[in-house]
């Protein structure tokens, strides 16, 4: 009886490859979020993965506009920097290379009622 190796799933053309956040990365993330949820201040998240971005986004309520999207965007590695936290109203609060870093924006700054 001869053992073959499995065999992994054929890389589809059609399928695009999607940015994500690495376990460390999320660590970071989450540590952040754990924090805030117990001060009162976030309620929810969501994550999102596409071609070109990962995004999480912080909501005050369920049914609410995000107020802070954290976004990993690795093309911009060599420029300016793939992290950034992204205001309700679209304004970058911080862009950087480093993640713990740029989320240090969101530590001191309070949401508006």
């Amino acid at each position: 009886m001869t053992v073959q190796s499995p065999t992994p799933f054929p890389h589809s053309p059609h399928l695009p490859e999607q940015v994500s956040f690495q376990r460390q990365e999320l660590g970071v993330i989450l540590g952040l979020y754990g924090r805030m949820v117990a001060a009162g201040e976030w309620r929810d998240y969501g994550i999102s993965a596409l071609p070109d971005v990962a995004v999480f986004a912080i909501f005050r309520r369920t049914a609410e506009y995000p107020l802070y999207r954290i976004e990993k965007r690795p093309k911009l590695r060599a420029r300016q920097g793939m992290y950034a936290v992204i205001g309700s109203e679209g304004q970058v609060l911080r862009r950087g290379h480093d993640l713990a870093a740029v989320l240090r924006v969101l530590e001191k700054v309070r949401p508006v009622e």
